[in-house]
């Protein structure tokens, strides 16, 4: 006879995102004035971060109904966007490169659980999108995934193994479907 997943017994008390519980509440309240919202100013939205402990490059833009849920996880590189309704869960870190593009509606997804444990255990790991890396609409990246170099995740795309540098996945899970080449303007 089959276990079955009892979610009374879930615990995930040896869990700690890294700041005291006023912390969190307070960045709760600024999260949902300022990024949740249609907000549109980049600036003020980088002041938040930094001040909750985010590292925010130069000329980041961050587009209005954006959702982050720990800034003192967050790392983002110069000249990187974040698209509207881009959701950053970032139960662990999430580091974003320099000249990075986090397109709408997209998902950085650092926890997940255990299906296979009858207690449905919560499992993390880091996200790291290296230097150029896109992300298209409504695609989703999980924990542990590292984006190589330039590495493309086309939209509606499951990215729940790394990318390969200059090179352009598709689907559910994405799958490499061919190189790819930038040219000069």
């Amino acid at each position: 006879m089959q276990s079955k997943t009892e979610l009374s017994s879930f615990d995930n008390d040896w869990y700690r995102p890294g700041a005291p519980l006023i912390v969190r509440a307070l960045w709760y309240l600024i999260n949902r004035i300022y990024f949740i919202s249609y907000f549109p100013f980049s600036s003020v939205k980088v002041f938040w971060l930094r001040l909750f402990g985010a590292k925010i490059g130069k000329d980041v833009v961050l587009k209005p109904h954006i959702n982050i849920k720990y800034p003192w996880r967050l790392s983002v590189g110069n000249y990187s966007w974040i698209g509207e309704g881009a959701w950053i869960d970032n139960l662990d870190d999430v580091v974003i490169g320099d000249n990075c593009c986090i397109s709408q509606g997209a998902l950085l997804l650092c926890g997940n659980h255990n299906y296979k444990k009858t207690t449905f255990d919560l499992m993390m790991g880091r996200i790291v999108l290296e230097d150029g890396v896109w992300i298209g609409a409504k695609s989703i990246v999980c924990g542990g995934v590292v984006c190589k170099s330039h590495s493309v995740l086309t939209a509606g795309s499951l990215a729940a193994d790394s990318l390969d540098p200059y090179s352009i996945y598709q689907g559910n899970p994405a799958v490499k479907i061919k190189e790819r080449e930038i040219t000069a303007a």
